[in-house]
């Protein structure tokens, strides 16, 4: 979805769904008198035809994508901070420093992903399928299989959106449909259900989404991300054979592969495969990366490109770093950028996980190409200029100043701004490796330790880590190998609350003492925000415990 005429459709499927949410919000009869014109984008206006569908499937996965680069700094980086694996690196950053204090139903952080997920997503998604099945629509499509296709597309963002919901905040109320007036008695649907809603809307989007997609439509929703999702789900209600059949389905298809050898972009230049994924310009089919599953777009230069903004997420604040004469010691130039560490690693992610010798030395996701561990001074002005950077003790400089970090961030600079701290690169949303560690999950709950092992090992072999015995598998030990394999790609937080793992892990692992300490077991799940609470005032919409 890379082309100028997709890039025009987004703009058109904005316009038409942001009119949409206003007609359908619109409570006075006067006021759409008042403004016919907006009618003639109205949902019975677009939604006539098949180019009508498009623009708002574009809006839809442009809707998705907002997850990322919705926020510059909050809904995305939250799902790491606060975990075992990310902490702030910034000292004025409040986001779950004091667990208590900041995770609070009243909390922008707590009503930001609900209202993406309902009024973004959930809204969006509902339409599509309501409109797509009116009988009077029946005459646009071709045949049955090209409306199905619109259909599965839109059921796999649903369930998408209900599985981060039921992921993030446990129960929350199934919305199936749009309405034309206000609603205020939703009710809480327990967790499961919700799992299970969402297994229903995946397993008809398995059956009709397309095996590929074209070169051109690259990020469209495709089987694979269906049957990936699924494969989840499937653990989540408790159908452990069901998700290692879906998960055979996709590692046996042929149509993906664990990526074992240099491909891309720099496929010629000093790296390793690890390394390749996430070179710029490799995230996609096209460049022969056969692993990724699901890609968000992003596009330099381009309206509606948005941008990538995990380098300001994740990476250190270089530029702020002084030299021994107190000169800046930093020029932002196009690999470093201009990270504000809002978010870092823990010590257990950048040391504990590879205190194995082994591991440390051997497994390439921990090489000079994966994880940046030094520093040369690159201002020129400084006499220190080329000079490795020595060792730093004070907090300002070894939290948020300089410290190892993740190089699949590294990216040419969004719109050739170096101070932008973003990128116009791809962002990997879903990939083959994370099917593995997926089956490798159901196998060990089921207790086939031979096989979780097997799995799990042929991740660790593509990194040329330290194979494992069967003996040594454990949900804990799988958790350790998606942090080594998935960090900043996967929300980690909500992995963690998927399997009730997040405020143990949290206390062990968390870098920060006053993190650490404020974690309660009712942060397990987030609360429900007290906006959504106050506004369905025709029902009780019950909190969350503890809170």
């Amino acid at each position: 979805m890379k082309t100028k005429n997709i890039n025009n459709r987004l703009r058109l499927g904005l316009l038409s769904s942001a009119l949409m949410i206003t007609l359908l919000g619109a409570c006075n009869a006067e006021i759409l008198d008042e403004l016919p014109e907006a009618t003639t984008l109205g949902s019975d206006i677009v939604l006539s035809n098949k180019a009508g569908f498009e623009n708002y499937i574009t809006a839809l996965h442009q809707a998705a994508r907002e997850e990322l680069s919705g926020e510059d700094l909050g809904r995305f980086p939250d799902m790491n901070l606060g975990t075992d694996v990310g902490t702030t690196g910034q000292e004025q950053t409040v986001n779950f420093r004091n667990y208590d204090a900041f995770l609070t139903p009243t909390a922008g952080a707590v009503s930001s992903p609900w209202n993406w997920a309902y009024a973004q997503m959930i809204m969006r998604t509902n339409t599509i399928i309501e409109y797509a099945e009116k009988p009077e629509l029946a005459d646009i499509w071709t045949n049955e299989a090209e409306k199905n296709a619109i259909l599965a597309e839109a059921k796999f963002f649903r369930a998408y959106t209900y599985n981060f919901l039921a992921n993030l905040y446990g129960g929350v109320p199934i919305v199936d449909r749009t309405y034309q007036s206000p609603k205020v008695d939703f009710v809480k649907n327990t967790r499961q259900e919700v799992y299970a809603f969402a297994k229903t809307d995946l397993e008809f989007a398995v059956r009709y989404l397309p095996e590929t997609a074209a070169k051109a439509q690259e990020g469209r929703i495709v089987k694979g991300a269906a049957q990936h999702l699924l494969t989840e789900v499937y653990i989540s209600v408790g159908e452990l054979d069901k998700s290692i059949a879906m998960a055979t389905q996709l590692i046996d298809g042929g149509t993906y592969r664990l990526m074992t050898a240099r491909f891309g972009v720099n496929a010629r230049k000093p790296g390793d495969v690890y390394s390749d994924l996430f070179a710029e310009g490799n995230q996609n089919r096209s460049s022969g990366n056969l692993e990724s599953i699901y890609v968000w777009q992003y596009e330099n230069l381009t309206p509606g490109g948005a941008g990538n903004n995990t380098i300001r997420q994740w990476v250190p604040a270089l530029w702020n770093l002084k030299d021994p004469n107190g000169v800046n010691g930093f020029a932002l130039v196009d690999s470093l950028n201009r990270g504000v560490a809002y978010s870092r690693p823990t010590t257990y992610f950048l040391y504990n996980l590879w205190s194995d010798r082994d591991n440390y030395y051997n497994d390439i996701r921990n090489s000079v190409y994966n994880i940046r561990r030094k520093f040369y001074y690159t201002n020129k002005a400084s006499s220190y200029f080329g000079m490795l950077v020595e060792k730093r003790t004070t907090q300002e400089d070894t939290m948020r100043n300089i410290y190892p970090y993740l190089r699949k961030l590294e990216g040419k600079p969004f719109n050739g701004d170096n101070a932008s701290g973003r990128t116009g690169k791809d962002w990997i949303v879903y990939r083959l490796a994370e099917t593995y560690l997926l089956r490798a999950e159901a196998y060990m709950r089921k207790g086939q330790s031979d096989k979780a092992a097997n799995d799990i090992n042929a991740v660790r072999a593509r990194a040329n880590g330290k194979l494992i015995a069967p003996g040594d598998v454990s949900l804990d030990y799988i958790l350790d190998e998606r942090a080594r394999e998935l960090i900043t790609e996967e929300p980690r937080r909500r992995t963690l609350t998927r399997v009730g793992k997040l405020v143990e892990r949290t206390r062990l692992y968390q870098t920060r003492l006053d993190v650490k300490t404020t974690i309660q077991d009712k942060h397990e799940f987030y609360p429900i925000p007290q906006s959504a609470i106050d506004a369905n005032f025709g029902a009780v919409l019950r909190q969350n415990p503890g809170y």
